[in-house]
């Protein structure tokens, strides 16, 4: 039987291939879903285009091909830093947790280590709020980037030039992490439904066919995955909304929205309920490739890594 030591060390390696088969989905789900996250973004907060279609070909036609990946260098340094991205962090905390219940299941009945569903949101919604430390000013970030004016009338001149201005508002805390709160709510429930819905989709399957987890196709996984992301976004995507309102705000006498409660209130009261879901169409478009691709890499990966 292994000593403690060997099992820390085998966790501690452990967790370092969850984290490196996260940074390698991470970087195939900022490069898929950037040109469709402008769009996301443009339209949920402005009223200047009508339909994701027109918002698409006007910023082609007006900023060219280029701007469908403003700001995609904020996510990639993400990505960059010693694997501490975004999607390894989320990959790292769900998988960190779910050996925690394993282990407390065991524990209570060693004939019954499986998670509950309920372990599986609950794991993931612990991976959504360890990742809101780092995707909350990312985001923000590359939101101000995407609306800023074109051209000479632009605001800040790239991802570092934005992060100095922002924290100079109000400090670090209200200026690069506006909008934190409701990110951590985002974050909680849109991971913990992700993930919940992956792990289903990947548990049936392996109980229906009576065959083991790797033994599943990359072409399901893939499938799987694309599923996950499009209830990840109809789980969490009024949250969305609001966090991008808030993240576009101007600041002192220019800000609209004193909080993320009063944002919802504004929001609700100028566009009703639909307010809530403006820029869906093209977040699902952009679900289903994206996620699908995070999956299966981080999934091959992780066989790979063994």
């Amino acid at each position: 039987m292994a000593g403690p030591a060997e099992m820390e060390q085998g966790s501690l390696q452990r967790t370092f291939k969850d984290l490196f088969a996260g940074a390698a989905g991470g970087i195939a789900q900022v490069l898929l879903g950037q040109p469709f996250d402008i769009v996301k973004v443009r339209l949920q907060t402005s009223t200047q285009y009508p339909n994701a279609l027109d918002c698409a070909t006007r910023i082609f036609k007006d900023e060219g091909p280029a701007a469908f990946y403003k700001g995609t260098l904020t996510p990639l340094i993400g990505i960059g830093a010693c694997l501490t991205n975004k999607v390894s962090i989320q990959f790292g905390a769900f998988h960190w947790a779910r050996r925690r219940f394993e282990a407390s299941n065991t524990a209570s009945d060693p004939l019954s280590p499986g998670l509950s569903y309920g372990q599986y949101y609950l794991s993931g919604a612990f991976a959504g709020i360890a990742n809101s430390v780092i995707s909350g000013p990312i985001e923000h970030v590359r939101i101000r980037l995407q609306t800023q004016p074109h051209g000479a009338a632009r605001l800040y001149n790239g991802p570092i030039d934005c992060i100095r201005k922002l924290s100079a508002h109000e400090g670090v805390l209200k200026g690069l992490y506006r909008g934190e709160a409701v990110t951590i709510l985002r974050e909680a429930q849109a991971y913990g439904v992700w993930f919940l819905t992956f792990e289903y989709l990947m548990n049936a399957d392996a109980a229906r066919n009576g065959i083991e987890r790797k033994e599943i196709s990359s072409l399901k996984v893939a499938g799987y995955g694309g599923l996950a992301g499009e209830a990840l976004w109809l789980a969490s995507y009024p949250f969305d909304v609001v966090k991008s309102k808030m993240q576009s705000d101007g600041f002192g006498k220019d800000m609209r929205y004193r909080g993320m409660r009063d944002c919802f209130a504004q929001t609700y009261r100028a566009e009703g309920m639909r307010g809530f879901w403006k820029g869906i169409g093209p977040t699902l478009l952009r679900a289903m490739p994206v996620s699908a691709g995070t999956f299966a890499v981080v999934e091959a990966t992780m066989r790979f890594l063994g």
